[in-house]
């Protein structure tokens, strides 16, 4: 079945690569992002563009993560337009890079709100309408970082990410009797392809982040590490495949987490242990019945 999607922070990356595979696969793909008219505009005008020539169903959307009215009223126009919205894509972020003294609480607590706060919005502005027609998929993108091995310095986004995925699980467990699934997939670090890196923030305490001069180059090093980790076909479009992949799956089929990750650092050994873990205990306690949802309708 042909699915209503909504897709954030699609100007670029992952987002950006999602929204074009899930709308070659037939579906009818919202892209959201910020300031469509001012400077996004160009990336609008591609990425209409590219649909038309491709006779898909692929279009942009205002909508700002760090605003419930922006988040209220994109979903809105998506009910409006098509009477429904199956599938939310959860991807809005912003990596930021730098020791972790060296951001302020207010400076980290911007970082929660992108890439932890924002689905909340995203959430309170779309569940409504999935409960109300018993049916959804909730597609989050964390990060390996939540249970892989990760290098210093990422310290507030990482926090941010595993901010996120906690919730996941949690409303995982409150959606499932609505008939809302949850699918969460994890990318691994990937060092060409999207702007994660090269647009990554800094705290603004130039001066105490230069107090760790000693730790110079470390994060080069890491990068140069990984480069050389990972193989030619590392490909950040494989995280867009996988979830579209886990989009067209039977609804109460699809996995609850998978990994994409080709420079293997733990998070898919951890989950297949974490898994087990949540769901043998799931039972002991006597919710057994919300590790999946109850189906009424496909998605």
């Amino acid at each position: 079945m042909k699915s209503v999607i909504l897709v954030t922070g699609a100007a670029t990356g992952i987002g950006r690569l999602s929204a074009r595979s899930l709308a070659q696969a037939g579906h009818t793909v919202y892209a959201s992002m910020r300031d469509i008219e001012g400077r996004n505009a160009p990336k609008v005008r591609e990425l209409r563009d590219w649909s038309f020539a491709n006779g898909l169903d692929l279009r942009a959307v205002e909508l700002d993560v760090l605003s419930q009215p922006s988040a209220d009223a994109a979903v809105a126009r998506i009910l409006a337009e098509q009477g429904r919205l199956d599938v939310v894509v959860h991807n809005a972020g912003h990596l930021v890079v730098g020791p972790a003294e060296a951001y302020t609480p207010e400076e980290i607590i911007k970082v929660l709100d992108t890439n932890f706060l924002g689905s909340q919005r995203v959430n309170r502005a779309v569940l409504p309408a999935m409960r109300r027609a018993e049916a959804g998929l909730l597609l989050w993108v964390s990060s390996s970082t939540v249970r892989g091995g990760f290098p210093p310095f990422l310290g507030p986004y990482a926090a941010a990410k595993a901010a996120m995925d906690s919730m996941a699980v949690t409303l995982s467990y409150e959606l499932a009797r609505f008939g809302i699934e949850t699918s969460i997939v994890v990318p691994g670090a990937f060092t060409q392809g999207t702007d994660h890196f090269p647009s990554a923030g800094k705290p603004a305490d130039a001066a105490l982040a230069a107090a760790y001069a000693r730790y110079d180059g470390v994060m080069d090093q890491v990068g140069e590490r990984l480069s050389a980790l990972s193989p030619a076909h590392a490909d950040p479009q494989a995280v867009a495949d996988d979830i579209t992949r886990i989009v067209g799956l039977p609804a109460g089929t699809r996995p609850f987490r998978s990994v994409t990750d080709f420079i293997d650092d733990g998070a898919g050994e951890v989950t297949v242990v974490a898994e087990r873990v949540r769901e043998e205990f799931a039972q002991r306690i006597g919710i057994a019945d919300m590790l999946k949802p109850v189906v009424r309708r496909a998605v």
